[in-house]
């Protein structure tokens, strides 16, 4: 069944973004939800392009917010897909701030799920994943954090099924 499939090399997508005053709270600092939407949409691209297909976000998953983003800082946002299933992509995002002389910090990370659909917004085939070499621990980290939240959502469906009773 596999052996159908094409083979592909993922392309990392990059956006640029200025932060402005109303994205951040009254102490400059950007809010989380605004920063995971730029996230979104750059993964989003990543996996539209991945895949050749419209997609979807299922989850988000191991968002670490480690550094504050503040008004009037540059940020750079980078997705790229680092693993793959049958209909799923998982993309990884990281935003970064603009230091200055040429120079970048780390700010956010997250790991991002999406299914790619077609025409009828049936879920449909991605390729296989071709791994660059800088791409393996982020691939690994990605199928444990897709095994850790499986988990996760079978434990919530034991709870639901068991209050149902």
């Amino acid at each position: 069944m596999s052996e159908n499939r094409a083979r592909k090399k993922a392309e990392e997508m990059i956006n640029w973004n200025l932060v402005f005053p109303n994205q951040a709270n009254p102490s400059g600092n950007m809010f989380g939800g605004d920063v995971l939407a730029i996230m979104d949409t750059t993964a989003a691209m990543a996996a539209k392009r991945f895949s050749e297909r419209e997609v979807s976000t299922v989850t988000v998953e191991a968002v670490h917010f480690a550094k504050p983003i503040m008004v009037g800082d540059n940020i750079k946002t980078t997705a790229k897909v680092v693993a793959v299933g049958n209909t799923s992509m998982i993309v990884k995002a990281d935003v970064y701030r603009d230091i200055g002389n040429n120079k970048l910090m780390r700010c956010v990370s997250a790991y991002l799920n999406f299914v790619a659909f077609d025409y009828q917004r049936h879920p449909t085939q991605v390729p296989l994943l071709d791994l660059e070499d800088d791409d393996i621990i982020a691939n690994k980290i990605a199928l444990t954090i897709k095994a850790n939240a499986q988990q996760r959502q079978d434990a919530i469906n034991q709870l639901l099924k068991a209050n149902e009773g």
